[in-house]
């Protein structure tokens, strides 16, 4: 029965006294009639939603075993090839500062100039001591040389004469102490003025013109000096990563890259390797040589260090396509039914924008670099290569009808319609009040 026979009937059967009564029936046929329909409409598109979810598009790539660069990577500091503190070897106030800080000198020039005085006064007082030590050596000669004679004649005894020779060998000897004091007065002269003991930069004045400095002491440290060509980069590497350069450091390319990765200079060489690890890091200390003409990299400054020690048989793959949790890195393949399996890999190092894998991998393994996080272990993929720069809007286009039909199957546009298509009839219950107003309409001898 139809809605519009089941209005006819309702109001058929209702009294006219009971109009208002007939009309809230009508409306509630109308509503039972459109859920109906809307129930019928989702029952049918149920099955459909019910049903597996469709294979995830993914973008993969084969692998294959090749010949890769055994490189590594670490962050190095630079320093001087030979780095000196400057100090003051005698004591004074210090009257000038003969330097630019921060330029470079040459070995042997002059840095700073010390009160002079009391050392030439010092060097005077020596050479005094010395000329009366020759004078007294020159009458002690005399005496000997005159007692000799008369101990030959038996005119004095034996003892006097052996106490003028003692008393000329002491003379002599006072001579030679006073010929080291002055030297040791010379030498004291000659360090008022503090020169450059090699070349190179200098740093800062630690002492300014007229502080007093004492020679032996902390207040003695005047300023530095760094030889930065060749300049010495120092880093370090894992124990592991050692391993595969020991023994072959001669034959060893170390390089040095800037932020972005470009290579500023790649002539280095390693001229030190340490003999034991690092027991709290785990790591041995190495250390390289690079020229430096053009003073490019200064001491203390962090460089980017990259070693090449031969060639290595490995596997490129995407860093994209490499995940890293506790246990390690991973990776997503994809299996022989088209399954996605989740497998442990063993990294060395990067080259370029890829990773190198040295374990974990097949020949011809299609590892998944995209939709990563979307995907769960077993799931059903549809693998594809990855698609070319120039057509990658063609690919989106071609992907789009794709997705678009689940979109139009949820979306049930044609059942939507047909609901909306059984409005006419609630419209032609509607259309059913005129009768009903008809008979209330009718007057009650006319009807009877």
């Amino acid at each position: 029965m139809n809605a519009y026979a089941l209005s006819r009937a309702v109001c058929s059967a209702s009294r006219p006294g009971r109009a208002v009564r007939c009309i809230v029936s009508l409306a509630t046929v109308a509503l039972l009639f459109g859920c109906g329909q809307k129930g019928g409409a989702d029952a049918q598109k149920g099955p459909g939603a019910g049903g597996p979810p469709p294979a995830m598009p993914v973008t993969v790539v084969k692998v294959e075993p090749r010949r890769v660069p055994i490189a590594l990577e670490a962050v190095g500091q630079a320093e001087g090839s030979r780095e000196v503190e400057v100090r003051a070897r005698v004591s004074g106030i210090v009257e000038k500062r003969a330097y630019a800080e921060g330029e470079p000198v040459k070995a042997g020039a002059v840095l700073f100039l010390i009160d002079r005085k009391p050392y030439e006064i010092a060097l005077a007082q020596a050479k005094a001591a010395l000329s009366e030590a020759k004078a007294r050596e020159d009458n002690a000669r005399r005496e000997a040389d005159r007692l000799k004679s008369l101990v030959d004649s038996k005119a004095i005894s034996q003892r006097e004469y052996d106490q003028a020779v003692s008393t000329l060998q002491q003379s002599t000897a006072s001579i030679e102490g006073a010929q080291a004091k002055v030297a040791e007065a010379q030498l004291n002269l000659s360090y008022t003025s503090v020169t450059a003991p090699i070349g190179g930069i200098t740093g800062r004045a630690v002492r300014s013109e007229g502080s007093l400095v004492a020679a032996n002491t902390d207040s003695s440290l005047l300023t530095t000096i760094s030889q930065v060509n060749p300049v010495w980069v120092r880093f370090s590497v894992a124990e592991s990563e050692y391993d595969r350069i020991r023994g072959g450091q001669k034959r060893v390319q170390v390089k040095l890259a800037s932020q972005d990765g470009k290579v500023t200079a790649g002539n280095g060489r390693l001229n030190f390797a340490a003999s034991t690890v690092d027991t709290r890091l785990g790591t041995v200390q190495l250390r390289a040589e690079f020229p430096n003409p053009d003073l490019q990299w200064m001491p203390g400054q962090f460089v980017k260090v990259q070693i090449q020690a031969g060639e290595q048989q490995a596997m490129l793959v995407p860093q994209a396509a490499v995940m890293q949790s506790e246990q390690g890195h991973a990776v997503w393949v994809v299996g022989p039914d088209n399954s996605a399996t989740m497998r442990p890999i063993k990294t060395a190092n990067w080259l370029g924008n890829d990773w190198i894998v040295v374990g974990g991998l097949n020949a011809g393994d299609a590892v998944i670099v995209d939709n990563l996080m979307k995907i769960r272990p077993g799931a059903k993929v549809q693998p594809h290569g990855p698609q070319p720069a120039g057509a990658a809007p063609g690919a989106q286009g071609q992907q789009a009808p794709a997705g678009a039909q689940p979109a139009q199957k949820n979306g049930a546009t044609p059942p939507a319609n047909k609901q909306d298509a059984a409005t006419p009839p609630a419209n032609k219950q509607d259309a059913a009040t005129p009768p009903a107003n008809k008979q209330d309409a009718t007057p009650p001898a006319a009807k009877r």
